[in-house]
């Protein structure tokens, strides 16, 4: 039986070579998108690949958007096996002293309140596929253990909003964990790395290829006591 997954922010970088990973092994993907275009143009490169791929036009900062987006999954599928909550934005990149209230809340609401909208609006669909993954697309700047490391590769990178709202969501990932188990539904937060993306300029020393596998394998595993776990592709992670 064919699996299904949605994918946010899916029409580039990272959300985009994870749906193409996925639609070539077979999953059918819901490539998830804020503009339409852009979704339509990622997708036809897919399709033409051989992908079973739909853009679906979703913001997760919009309760109203997500809504629209799990309505229009069940009345053509019935269920989600796999939803990856890759969407973010990194915020302003400014002294923490200087960075605007306004500013880090436009993060939350995109990196944290966003994956939680989208975990409480697909979870009846989630339930329906009987044994579900959801997976967080997180950073190691989220980890507590690394950034308070003074020789750790990241102590230096001292972004407020963006860093904060990652551990937050680390936080979402283990209440959902411990919330979610006894339906069968695995959670965890991925560490995708320092990737070249429009997010850091592509100064980031990983691929795009790189940077999906954690999700991939999270997304694929079927293993009941891979979740509530924080990971790369290399380690698990210290909160």
């Amino acid at each position: 039986m064919t699996k299904h997954v949605l994918i946010t922010g899916a029409n580039k970088s990272i959300g985009y070579e994870t749906a193409r990973r996925l639609s070539e092994i077979g999953y059918r993907v819901w490539l998830g998108a804020r503009d339409l275009g852009c979704g339509e143009a990622a997708a036809e490169t897919l399709r033409a690949a051989g992908g079973d791929v739909r853009v679906i036009l979703i913001a997760v900062d919009d309760d109203a958007s997500v809504k629209a987006a799990a309505d229009r999954v069940a009345t053509e599928d019935g269920k989600l096996d796999v939803l990856i909550a890759n969407a973010g934005i990194p915020g302003a990149y400014a002294d923490p002293t200087a960075q605007t209230i306004e500013d880090i809340r436009q993060v939350y609401e995109v990196n944290v309140f966003g994956a939680i909208r989208l975990i409480q609006t697909f979870l009846p669909l989630l339930k329906a596929a009987g044994s579900a993954s959801i997976v967080n697309v997180s950073s190691e700047l989220g980890s507590l253990g690394s950034l308070s490391d003074p020789n750790g590769e990241f102590y230096g990178v001292n972004l407020l909003g963006y860093n904060s709202s990652k551990t937050a969501l680390n936080a979402v990932t283990v209440s959902y964990a411990k919330a979610l188990a006894e339906h069968g539904i695995r959670v965890n937060s991925a560490d995708p790395g320092y990737t070249a993306t429009d997010f850091n300029g592509h100064s980031g020393y990983r691929t795009v290829e790189q940077a999906a596998e954690i999700i991939v394998q999270l997304a694929t595993s079927d293993d009941p006591k891979l979740t509530g776990q924080f990971l790369n592709d290399r380690r698990e992670l210290p909160w």
